[in-house]
């Protein structure tokens, strides 16, 4: 957070490029409406995410796991579009995302029943996974929940 911080939106739209433009797969997905986008969620294969991967929120994952895995670590809506269903269509969008990289799993880790303050809304809520099918694994800690859709098996 201290390096997003300290680039500002130059310096972290520069990185987001960079980082797009050496990946293989899709960084995740936007959301339209109107022809106006108004939501993205990043989704991508766990091994991606190496700063999430070793967070005390996912300790005890398998790390064999992460380039099969796919994470589900952020959302962004705009402000004027919440409360609209587009969260959910952007993990909707994910997961089909992931089924068609042949991820065996897919992750995220939201707020477990807590409100949202600012620092915490772009992780989703547990309901919105549940609501997807996804699973608690683990709840490391009051306020976030690891969960998990298995794809195949």
């Amino acid at each position: 957070m201290k390096d997003y911080h300290a680039n500002g939106a130059a310096g972290n739209a520069a990185k987001f490029k960079e980082i797009a433009s050496a990946s293989v797969g899709p960084m995740g997905a936007l959301a339209f409406e109107g022809g106006e986008p108004v939501g993205w969620v990043a989704a991508g294969p766990r091994s991606r995410y190496v700063r999430a991967v070793q967070t005390p929120t996912l300790k005890g994952i398998d790390h064999a796991e992460n380039d099969d895995v796919w994470l589900v670590p952020c959302f962004f809506i705009r402000p004027d579009m919440r409360r609209r269903g587009i969260a959910r269509r952007l993990l909707e969008g994910a997961i089909e995302m992931a089924r068609g990289a042949k991820a065996s799993a897919i992750e995220g880790f939201p707020t477990a029943g807590v409100k949202l303050g600012s620092a915490d809304r772009q992780v989703g809520t547990e309901h919105l996974f549940e609501s997807c099918g996804f699973r608690s694994i683990r709840r490391p800690s009051s306020s976030r929940v690891l969960m998990r859709l298995d794809l195949v098996g």
